[in-house]
């Protein structure tokens, strides 16, 4: 249940974040992305009271966040992304995966 929960927090801030593009355009979207934050905000916490550490929790959130953003932005916006970028990406993801390993020691 605590990674669902994690994993639906960062679904949420995801979209929250794309939509927040998105509303520059058209307002109405901006209830979108609050919604989508506060959900996501909400679905963390729920995460943290499910025992999971908040260095854990929160690296990969962020990590998960990055990542998924920087491809969607690639996918819907057609922003760049670039080999450094992914690269960028990789170094993220090794660093919450350390991050992860050192806690359970």
């Amino acid at each position: 249940m605590t990674w669902l929960l994690l994993g639906a927090a960062i679904l949420c801030e995801v979209t929250a974040t794309l939509a927040l593009k998105r509303a520059i355009d058209h307002p109405a979207l901006y209830a979108a992305v609050v919604a989508g934050y506060v959900a996501a905000f909400v679905l963390l916490t729920l995460t943290l009271k499910h025992g999971l550490g908040i260095g854990i929790a929160y690296g990969i959130w962020a990590a998960c966040g990055v990542a998924l953003t920087a491809v969607a932005s690639k996918i819907f916006f057609d922003e760049p992304l670039t080999g450094l970028m992914m690269a960028g990406l990789a170094l993220i993801i090794v660093g919450v995966l350390l991050v992860e390993v050192g806690a359970s020691h």
